[in-house]
């Protein structure tokens, strides 16, 4: 797989802040590679399903003229405010509070009219709709995303994912933590396309990112719950040595 150059993301070189604005792996390289693959436009309506505290959002309304929507029901686990607080604040911050909009809701209830935007966007997000709610969940949430997309609308998914590999028996411990179990949440390429496709799209590239060991290590080294807790996801890291874990990316359009 060849890596790729990320132009618009790579003036954004504080990876601290970005880490401590982002959820999981990848942070704005992972939007700007998301972005690209999905071929966003400027004036389009993007819908960012699990926003966390929209950094990413912001990054694609700057930088790609988007108009975007942030959805997430939760509130924040540092400071307990609800994350669309931190969308409004950081709108702001980034000059494009007239261009992102943040509401407190998730899938599969958005309440949103049927055909409302022409690219639907997600990371870091649906895996833990799957690990909570199960397969059952999980294509609610697809059909639901298929339903508010416009005909040939764009659905880009960026989740992490695991090899077409066996689970290492040594890293089944670091894997299976009471929270969000790695074990549960994660899945490989082709079955979680295979779900995409059921839901009703078509799908136009599905594989794992060429940089998914570099953003996992990011991650490791700069996010700061892993800070707090080295023996937590970045020793997992490290057991695993890139054997498993990995991060997968599916474009999928919808049928017109």
């Amino acid at each position: 797989m060849t890596r790729l150059n990320y132009d618009k993301s790579k003036q954004y070189t504080d990876l601290d802040t970005i880490y401590a604005q982002c959820s999981g792996p990848g942070g704005l390289r992972l939007s700007d590679f998301m972005a690209r693959k999905m071929g966003l436009r400027t004036g389009a309506r993007l819908l960012d399903i699990g926003c966390n505290r929209g950094w990413q959002t912001c990054f694609l309304a700057k930088e790609y003229g988007v108009q975007a929507t942030a959805i997430d029901p939760w509130d924040d686990r540092m400071h307990g405010d609800p994350m669309i607080e931190h969308v409004r604040r950081n709108a702001e911050q980034w000059g494009v509070a007239d261009s992102v909009l943040a509401q407190k809701i998730g899938v599969p209830d958005t309440h949103f009219a049927s055909e409302s935007f022409d690219f639907a966007h997600s990371t870091t997000t649906l895996e833990m709709v799957h690990g909570m709610e199960g397969k059952e969940g999980y294509m609610a949430a697809l059909r639901e995303i298929l339903r508010i997309l416009r005909p040939d609308g764009i659905f880009g998914l960026g989740e992490p994912m695991h090899l077409d590999v066996e689970l290492p028996e040594d890293l089944l411990p670091h894997v299976s933590q009471p929270d969000f179990a790695w074990k549960d949440c994660f899945r490989d390429i082709h079955s979680t396309a295979e779900d995409i496709r059921n839901a009703g799209f078509e799908i136009v590239e599905a594989d794992y990112a060429p940089d998914a060991r570099d953003w996992w290590l990011e991650y490791a080294a700069h996010d700061p719950f892993c800070k707090q807790d080295p023996d937590g996801d970045p020793k997992t890291l490290a057991v695993d040595a890139g054997r498993w874990t990995s991060f997968g990316y599916i474009i999928a359009r919808k049928p017109e």
